[in-house]
């Protein structure tokens, strides 16, 4: 549970800004973090066209974003 607290604060903390994001799989995704709440983290990718809308958004039509849960996060760092 604190793992999940501590991401979810890290996100947070990201919110607005460009990040880069490492799975517990070995995937990395590089984008800006849009929102974050206590299960998920929505990334907006750079690489357009290249990852598919996971989750349906309010607000961002559109646009592609990412959904990740929190439980996946391995490390999250600022670009």
């Amino acid at each position: 549970m604190r793992i999940l607290v501590e991401a979810y604060y890290n996100c947070l903390r990201c919110k607005n800004k460009r990040v880069r994001i490492l799975t517990r799989d070995g995937r990395q995704y590089t984008g800006t973090i849009m929102d974050v709440d206590y299960n998920n983290v929505y990334l907006r990718p750079d690489a357009r066209g290249v990852v598919k809308t996971s989750a349906f958004y309010p607000g961002f039509y559109g646009n592609d974003i990412l959904t990740l849960s929190l439980f996946t996060l391995l490390a999250i760092a600022l670009i």
